[in-house]
Formats: structure tokens, C-alpha cells, sequence
């Protein structure tokens, strides 16, 4: 009965043409195909995800400088509208003063 079967898949594969390729052959090379494809998309991937972790590293060193910077200016706008140096200023430049007890008018509604 093995003798049957064997000669049978033989006198297949005579009538087979020859330019005609194994399906064996052919699901092989399927699966190469696939995992080369497979291959090149993780290469691709990985690449990708190393650049972007590139971009992610510069921009929160942007982030951290520009966050020195506002923490800075926040010291400086602090420092030019302290109420010291506005009545020193008023004084100096503009020639401000305190008015006398007798100078002030209270207006009542």
C-alpha cells in the first residue's frame, strides 16, 4: 500500500512541467520573503526609535534651558518692580513726595 502511494506522488511529479515550481519550494521561499520583510520593519523600527529618543533628549535640554531662563527673568522683573526702587525713582526722576498731614483732603461720597 506504501508502494501505491509513493508511485503515485512519482507519476505526479513526471506529469508536473519542469519551469513549474514545488509548492513546498514556493511556501518556503513565502516565508523567507516574510521574514526578511519582517526583518527590514524591526531594522526600521529601531531606527526610528532611536532617532526620536535623539529628538526627545534635545528638546528637554531646550526645555530645561528655557525654564533657567524664565525662573531668571522672573528674578529680574521682581527686582525693577520692587517698591523700593519705584519710590526712589519717583523721587529722583519725577520729583514725587509724601504730602503733608495739612496738604491731604479726604473727599466723602
Amino acid at each position: 500500500m506504501a508502494q501505491g502511494r509513493l508511485t503515485t506522488h512519482l507519476m505526479r511529479a513526471a506529469r508536473r512541467p519542469a519551469w513549474l515550481p514545488n509548492w513546498r519550494l514556493l511556501l518556503v521561499m513565502g516565508l523567507l520573503l516574510a521574514c526578511l520583510v519582517n526583518a527590514l520593519a524591526v531594522i526600521n523600527a529601531s531606527h526610528q526609535t532611536r532617532m526620536q529618543y535623539v529628538e526627545l533628549q534635545q528638546l528637554e535640554r531646550e526645555r530645561d534651558q528655557l525654564q533657567t531662563e524664565w525662573g531668571q527673568l522672573l528674578l529680574e522683573e521682581s527686582a525693577w518692580s520692587s517698591p523700593a526702587r519705584i519710590e526712589r525713582l519717583a523721587v529722583e526722576r519725577l520729583e514725587m513726595r509724601l504730602p503733608d498731614v495739612g496738604e491731604v483732603e479726604v473727599i466723602r461720597p
